[in-house]
C-alpha cells in the first residue's frame, strides 16, 4: 500500500451533471461494474470523478485506464482538463514501462495493446499494490478466442476494482457482450460457457423462416440485461434529462451509373456463385456473407476500389457533394464517413475545394490528430473524411452538425459510434445523419440489417420492452440478401 500524498489535490475541476453524480453513487463501492450510458453522455467525467473518490477514500492505490491507442492522448488531455493528476502512461517503450510500475504513480493510462505485451510485468505489480482498472470501449476485448481478450481474462482477479464502460455493448451481436462481462465476473451472471451463451442469441439469415426461432430469440435477448442489472448502470440520452438538440435520420436514395451497374451484375454473379446453392444461402450467419460479399458494398461505393481502370463518377458522389455544398452554404461543418481507406483519401480530394481533411488507420495518429484539430478550429475546413475503425470513439465533434454515410457495412458499432461523434453534450444544432443508398443493391441489405442489430441491442441493453421489440422487429433482411443475389428469382 502506498502512503497517502498530502500535497496531491485529488478534487475535480468541474461539476458532473445529477445523472453521471448518480451513476458514480451507484456502483462506487462495488468491486466490479459495468457503465453502459449511451455514447455521448460523458462517460469520462464518470470515469474521473470515481477515480478520485476511490483514491480520496483510500480504497485503491493506483487506477489504471485502458483505452484504444488512438485514444490515450484524447485521453491525457481529458485527465489534466477535469482533474489535478498528470498520469503516467504506459507505452510501447518497455524500459519507460518498467519506470511507469515501479513508481508512486496515483494514475496510469495505457492502451489495450500495451496490456498483453506488459502482461508478466502487470501481474507483478498486481500483487504490490491495490490497483483498480477502468476499460474503456471495453467492446474492444467482445472475442472470448482472441489472445488480446485472454490478457485481460487472465489478469482478471489481481485488480482490486474492475469498471467496463462503452455505449455500445452489444457492439455487433448480441453475444458481444460475454466477455465483457465476464472480464467483470469471471461468469457468475451470464454463466462460464461462450457457446451456451450465445446458442440461442444467433442474428442470422434463416430467422425470417422460422417463427418458434425468432420467439426464442426474442426471449433469450430479454433475459440478459436483468442479469446485469445488480452491477450496472445504463443511460440514454432520452433518459437523463438533458436537453440535446434534435437528431435527424435521412435516407437519400440514388443509382448507380451506368459502367457501375455493369460492374455491380458481374461481381453479383460471382458472388452468387460463391455463396448460394440451388437458391439457397450456404451459410446462415449474416455477417460471415456480407464479408464475403463485401466487393459488392465496395463496387455501390466506388468501383476505382476494386478497377483501377474505372473513370466514371460512381453514382452517390453527385448527392455527396450536394449534401455538402449546401451545408457549407448554411455555414455547417460535415464529417463524411466511409469504411474504406482508399475512398477517404479519393473523398478528400474530390471535396478538397471544402478544405477537406482526411482521418484513417493508415496515417499516423499525429497526422490525424492535426486533421482532427484543423477541421475543429479552422475556418475553411468545412469536411472531415473520415472511417469509423480511425474516428468512431472517444471525440468530441460537435463542430459539426452533419454525419454523411457514403457507405457502411455490417458493423452496428461503426455505425452508432460514428454518428454520435456530433450528436452529444456540448452540441448546440440540430444534427442530420444522412445515409447514402443505391437502389436495387447490396445497400439495401446493409440498411436493413443494421436496423435489425439495432433494435436487438436496444432489447438486450433494456432500452426497449420485449413487447415494443417484438411488435418492431423485422427479420426480412435473411430474405433479401437471397433477392439481392439472384433477383430474377420469385421471393419465396
Amino acid at each position: 500500500m502506498l502512503r497517502p500524498d498530502k500535497q496531491l489535490n485529488l478534487s475535480a475541476t468541474f461539476d458532473a451533471f445529477p445523472y453521471q453524480l448518480d451513476a458514480v453513487e451507484a456502483v462506487k463501492d462495488l468491486e466490479y461494474a459495468a457503465l453502459f450510458h449511451e455514447q455521448g453522455l460523458g462517460k469520462t467525467k464518470i470515469a474521473v470523478d470515481l477515480l478520485l473518490h476511490w483514491l480520496t477514500e483510500q480504497s485503491v492505490d493506483t487506477v489504471m485506464i485502458i483505452t484504444k491507442r488512438a485514444l490515450v492522448e484524447n485521453w491525457r488531455q481529458e485527465l489534466v482538463t477535469h482533474t489535478h493528476l498528470k498520469p503516467s502512461i504506459l507505452s510501447q517503450d518497455r524500459k519507460h514501462n518498467f519506470f511507469v510500475l515501479n513508481s508512486a504513480a496515483r494514475v496510469i493510462l495505457g492502451h489495450f495493446e500495451v496490456v498483453r505485451s506488459e502482461q508478466e510485468r502487470l501481474e507483478m505489480f498486481l500483487k504490490t499494490r491495490r490497483v483498480a482498472v477502468i476499460l474503456d470501449e471495453a467492446q474492444k476485448i467482445k472475442n472470448p478466442s482472441a489472445a488480446l481478450t485472454c490478457a485481460f481474462h487472465d489478469l482478471r482477479e489481481g485488480f482490486q476494482r474492475r469498471i467496463i464502460m462503452t455505449g455500445t455493448p452489444v457492439a455487433n451481436r448480441p453475444e458481444d457482450i460475454w466477455s465483457q462481462v465476464y472480464f467483470l465476473d469471471g461468469g457468475e451472471a451470464l454463466g462460464e460457457d461462450f457457446e451456451a451463451f450465445k446458442s440461442n442469441l444467433s442474428l442470422d439469415n434463416a430467422l425470417h423462416q422460422d417463427i418458434e426461432r425468432q420467439r426464442e430469440f426474442a426471449d433469450a435477448l430479454g433475459s440478459v440485461f436483468a442479469k446485469l442489472r445488480p452491477f450496472s448502470v445504463r443511460e440514454t440520452k432520452s433518459s437523463t434529462g438533458i436537453e440535446l438538440p434534435d437528431k435527424i435520420v435521412r435516407t437519400i436514395s440514388t443509382f448507380m451509373a451506368p459502367h457501375q451497374a455493369k460492374l455491380y451484375d458481374t461481381y453479383r454473379e460471382e458472388a452468387r456463385a460463391e455463396v448460394m446453392q440451388g437458391g439457397v444461402l450456404t451459410e446462415d450467419d449474416a455477417e460471415a456473407v456480407l464479408k464475403r460479399l463485401l466487393r459488392l458494398v465496395q463496387v455501390t461505393s466506388n468501383p476505382g476500389l476494386v478497377d483501377d481502370s474505372y473513370k466514371e463518377e460512381p453514382g452517390k458522389f453527385s448527392e455527396l457533394y450536394r449534401l455538402v455544398r449546401e451545408a457549407a452554404e448554411d455555414g455547417s461543418k460535415v464529417i463524411v464517413w466511409t469504411s474504406f481507406v482508399q475512398n477517404a483519401d479519393w473523398l478528400c480530394e474530390r471535396l478538397s475545394e471544402f478544405g477537406a481533411v482526411r482521418v484513417h488507420g493508415e496515417l499516423p495518429i499525429e497526422a490525424r490528430n492535426r486533421a482532427i484539430d484543423d477541421f475543429k478550429k479552422k475556418d475553411g475546413v468545412n469536411v472531415l473524411v473520415a472511417t469509423p475503425g480511425a474516428a468512431k470513439e472517444g471525440l468530441t465533434l460537435t463542430v459539426a452538425n452533419h454525419a454523411i454515410y457514403y457507405d457502411r457495412t455490417f458493423s452496428l458499432d461503426d455505425y452508432l459510434q460514428s454518428q454520435d461523434r456530433i450528436h452529444r453534450i456540448s452540441q448546440t444544432k440540430d444534427c442530420y445523419i444522412w445515409n447514402l443508398i443505391c437502389e436495387d443493391t447490396i445497400d439495401s441489405w446493409v440498411d436493413s440489417l443494421l436496423r435489425a442489430k439495432r433494435l436487438a441491442a436496444q432489447l438486450l441493453q433494456s432500452d426497449v420492452t420485449q413487447d415494443e421489440y417484438e411488435s418492431a422487429a423485422n427479420y426480412d433482411f435473411g430474405r433479401a440478401v437471397t433477392e439481392i443475389l439472384n433477383p430474377t428469382a420469385e421471393a419465396t
